[in-house]
């Protein structure tokens, strides 16, 4: 065979391998990988239940953005976003669930910070929600900014929440009348019975006792945060292929919303030329095999929970009654911090 010909053999060969439907050996189970596929579905917990994140629906059934995270990661592995048993676990810590194989990922745990990355033999997979200390007062209060704060009886947890208050207070120079609690539950008592004008609390747990409102219209989330905090799924720190499943499977619902592909338009993108979506949907590239997927996972993922954004916006969108601007949650090309690697 000439020279030429052993070039033009071999390109065909690279062809044959790339294409579309080409057979590709997927690498070898992991430990959690092997147990999820015997097992026949994903185990996916969630701490502390709450209105938007993880609840029950009229039907009995869990739904939520923890709950959609968990569908996402059930699609890429098994192909069925339903092949999932969801576990509410209350409390702040569920580090021992992983460890003993109880549960395989759990999809909103305490907020990400290094003694939590570190000391539990669990590890954070990525950032996928971003929340801090805020406000929510009466839209009666025409306050758009909490900068305009003042004399007012604010309703906080004691403690760190307590001491962040009081800091912000003491930097615009507001006059604050801390009503101080030992537990979230009673700050929303408190303020409905109108013991205080404001709370000060967790957006996330804001955005909750907005929708219990009896009409969440007459309320109102300022903007600001004055803390940080930083969620998204934990997983077992000893399975490197495990994490960079759970890892991968969110980077493509942010790297889908960025390039515009969504449940409803997946199936009509076929035939797109842009590498990025052809990436997304297994049609260019070999991404899947190299951590045991199949080429298609991420189309799978896409097709059965949408993008980031529509899983934003069905939990916490207008349709929810009460809607919550993305703000820190929006992606980076819109003023957020939500931001994942390329495919590539």
């Amino acid at each position: 065979m000439s020279f030429a010909s052993r070039i033009a053999a071999t390109l065909l060969a690279l062809v044959l391998l790339t294409a579309p439907g080409a057979a590709q050996t997927l690498a070898p189970d992991g430990p959690t990988l092997a147990a999820v596929r015997a097992r026949g579905h994903l185990v996916c917990a969630s701490a502390d239940p709450i209105a938007g994140f993880a609840q029950l629906n009229a039907e009995g059934r869990w739904v939520g953005f923890d709950v959609d995270v968990c569908r996402a990661i059930a699609a890429a592995v098994l192909g069925n976003p339903d092949a999932l048993e969801f576990r509410p676990l209350p409390g702040t810590a569920r580090f021992a669930d992983l460890q003993t194989g109880q549960v395989d990922v759990v999809a909103r745990d305490a907020p990400w910070t290094l003694g939590r990355d570190t000391r539990y033999g669990a590890t954070y997979a990525a950032s996928i929600f971003y929340d801090g200390q805020a406000f929510l007062v009466p839209e009666a209060l025409n306050a758009v900014s909490a900068y305009q704060l003042d004399n007012l009886r604010v309703c906080v947890l004691d403690g760190d929440q307590l001491q962040r208050l009081q800091e912000f207070a003491f930097s615009i120079q507001a006059n604050f009348t801390e009503v101080v609690y030992e537990d979230r539950e009673d700050l929303g008592v408190a303020y409905r019975q109108g013991l205080c004008d404001a709370v000060s609390a967790p957006a996330s747990w804001l955005v909750a006792l907005r929708r219990s409102a009896p009409d969440p219209s007459t309320q109102s989330i300022l903007p600001e945060r004055i803390s940080k905090s930083v969620f998204g799924p934990a997983v077992r720190a000893d399975d490197t292929q495990w994490l960079k499943i759970v890892q991968w499977t969110l980077f493509a619902l942010i790297n889908a919303e960025e390039a515009g592909v969504t449940s409803l338009n997946i199936e009509s993108l076929s035939a797109a030329k842009t590498h990025r979506i052809r990436r997304l949907l297994g049609l260019e590239g070999s991404f899947g095999p190299s951590i045991g997927l199949q080429p298609d996972f991420m189309k799978k993922v896409i097709a059965a929970v949408g993008n980031y954004g529509e899983i934003f916006d069905r939990n916490f969108g207008v349709g929810t009654g009460a809607g919550v601007s993305r703000g820190q949650n929006a992606l980076w090309l819109n003023g957020g911090l939500i931001y994942a690697p390329n495919i590539e």
